[in-house]
């Protein structure tokens, strides 16, 4: 038995980024492979009944793909899971018990192989078959997903909720946002690189982690896969996880995988929707800024400024943090450094104290007319209210140029830190 930290400085060449974690005991069997192409990582949590038939499923399916393997099971169980898992001559990574998605972050130092194969330990997930994920790998596929649905499904083994609502929803929500084509995000068994898994740089801790590796993937460009698999019904005497955290845990799986998409996934929604109503918003702003303007049987007058105005400064912010987002996930390199060139500081700082000026130049001949009429505007709108409302959105421009000038730098500073402490 060996400690996290041991490991790790086995694991890693000295002077090398890893995590500091006190709680981490790795398990080595006996005949342990020496130099694995490839690692099945697994999460189990008191799977007593299936762990046995699940480790010999893969050690089937690695000799019948004639490659060389190692199963590492991440553990948190509070029964005989790892010793049996152990002795069937798996590897076991004894960690706490925190989440789905964080045992797949704290086995990550531990992983040998080139290649990973992800899923679940009880036997629903047929491991004997993985020949079609070590062809894609072979292809030089990075990312490969298994499709329950372009492969079989057994009777009783998948709720009708989850087949004919949760996962086809959620799987068309994602291929519309992104266009992309899967057609089952929700699938356990799926593949990765290991050097994409880093790249990957997961965060999720729970059920989130699936759409986490499925939209980063998708950002990051990764070339992608689909392999058909075969879903069975759980063994006799096993009960789910799902079913063991009560009704609402599918609802909640649902819940935070979709949070999952819009959090991983914020760009998609401000960048080029704010560049949308940034530009129609100027179009009701700019022509109007003289004056009315007759178009057809409408006249674009004060109150169609003020809608531009409104649009013009949400679309404005949306952009603004949208470029934030794409440099501090830095899903592309050429992204990030296209917002850093835009919003170069001293650039920026110039662009919005002129704007600024600007703003209070056009806004000042309304001041003069307000004062000069005893505090009071008239009640007809002049030219000076059109030019005013018009300064007004040069003066919310300059702040919010100013604003992400500040914030996109200090993003791109963070970004660029390591997530790791060095022992």
């Amino acid at each position: 038995m060996l400690s996290y930290r041991a490991m790790a400085a086995a694991v890693y060449p000295a002077g090398c980024l890893h995590p500091v974690e006190n709680e981490i005991e790795l398990l080595i069997p006996d005949g342990d492979v020496a130099d694995p192409l490839l690692s099945i990582v697994v999460p189990a949590l008191n799977e007593r009944i299936t762990i046995a038939a699940f480790v010999e499923w893969c050690q089937a399916g690695l000799a019948r793909a004639g490659i060389s393997g190692e199963i590492l099971i991440i553990d948190s169980s509070t029964d005989e899971t790892p010793d049996i898992a152990l002795a069937h001559g798996a590897r076991v990574l004894r960690t706490p018990k925190r989440g789905l998605g964080r045992a797949y972050i704290d086995a990550i130092p531990y992983i040998r192989g080139k290649y990973v194969l992800m899923g679940d330990a009880d036997c629903t997930y047929d491991f004997r078959e993985l020949s079609g994920f070590v062809q894609q790998f072979r292809a030089g596929c990075e990312f490969i997903m298994g499709s329950r649905f372009r492969g079989a499904i057994e009777p009783d083994s998948m709720p009708a909720l989850h087949r004919y609502f949760g996962t086809p929803v959620t799987t068309a929500i994602l291929n519309v946002l992104y266009s992309t084509h899967f057609s089952d995000i929700h699938c356990g068994m799926r593949g990765i690189t290991r050097d994409a898994l880093v790249r990957l740089d997961l965060e999720s801790q729970s059920w989130e982690y699936a759409s986490e590796m499925v939209l980063k993937a998708v950002c990051l460009g990764l070339k992608t896969a689909e392999v058909p698999v075969h879903f069975l019904k759980d063994p006799a005497g096993r009960l789910s996880h799902m079913k063991r955290n009560g009704w609402l845990e599918p609802w909640r799986a649902g819940w935070i995988n979709l949070r999952a998409m819009l959090l991983f996934g914020a760009d998609f929604f401000l960048l080029r929707p704010g560049l949308a109503l940034l530009a129609l918003g100027l179009l009701l702003t700019v022509p109007v800024s003289l004056g009315p303007v007759p178009l057809g049987p409408i006249t674009l007058s004060l109150n169609w400024m003020m809608l531009g105005l409104t649009l013009s400064v949400v679309g404005l912010q949306c952009f603004c943090l949208g470029c934030i987002v794409q440099v501090m996930y830095r899903y592309s390199a050429a992204r990030a450094e296209r917002w850093l060139r835009l919003f170069a500081y001293n650039r920026a700082m110039l662009a919005s104290g002129l704007t600024g000026l600007a703003g209070c130049a056009l806004g000042l001949p309304l001041v003069r007319q307000y004062l000069a009429g005893g505090l009071r505007l008239p009640p007809v709108a002049t030219p000076q209210m059109h030019l005013a409302v018009l300064g007004l959105l040069f003066l919310v421009a300059a702040f919010h140029i100013f604003s992400c000038t500040l914030v996109l730098h200090v993003a791109n500073g963070r970004a660029r830190m390591p997530r790791f402490k060095v022992l």
